[in-house]
């Protein structure tokens, strides 16, 4: 029972994290924090973005959650730390190999998901500013986009 418990709160992070990130995205990426984020929607020379610096924020509470539930034997908690983790490898693989291609070897997919996904992260930079940016999430895209991603497909 415990190992199902633990389970629930890890797949609760995970999925609480598209929220997370969409708000993180939204409220303080396109905010207070343009300052880090205005590099990733213009092309700037160099493999390395000021917007990087967001894996750092974001890893912290992942990290306090794994830790101080190792330290207090809570494993709720650390299972919850995990899924805020295994949401950080996930946004790491899509974002930057499949959508922004920082390693080029994830370019191709017959996937009508994965198609909607990507031009939803295409909408999202025609914006060059802070202000009149759409599309604020990775992997939730609506099932629209994916049934118009299948017509082309044929």
């Amino acid at each position: 029972m415990d190992a199902m418990i633990n389970l629930a709160f890890g797949l609760l992070a995970y999925v609480c994290m598209e929220g997370a990130a969409w708000a993180a995205h939204k409220y303080l990426m396109h905010g207070p924090l343009w300052f880090l984020h205005a590099d990733h929607h213009t092309k700037e020379p160099g493999f390395f973005e000021k917007n990087d610096y967001f894996f750092l924020i974001f890893a912290v509470p992942s990290w306090l959650c794994i830790m101080l539930g190792m330290i207090y034997q809570v494993w709720p908690v650390v299972s919850f730390g995990f899924g805020i983790a295994a949401y950080g490898l996930t946004y790491f693989l899509v974002h930057e190999l499949f959508i922004h291609q920082r390693f080029r070897f994830m370019r191709n997919t017959t996937s009508p998901y994965w198609e909607a996904v990507r031009l939803k992260h295409k909408m999202h930079h025609k914006t060059l500013t802070k202000e009149g940016a759409d599309h604020f999430g990775l992997l939730w895209v609506p099932l629209a986009w994916i049934a118009e991603q299948r017509k082309k497909k044929g």
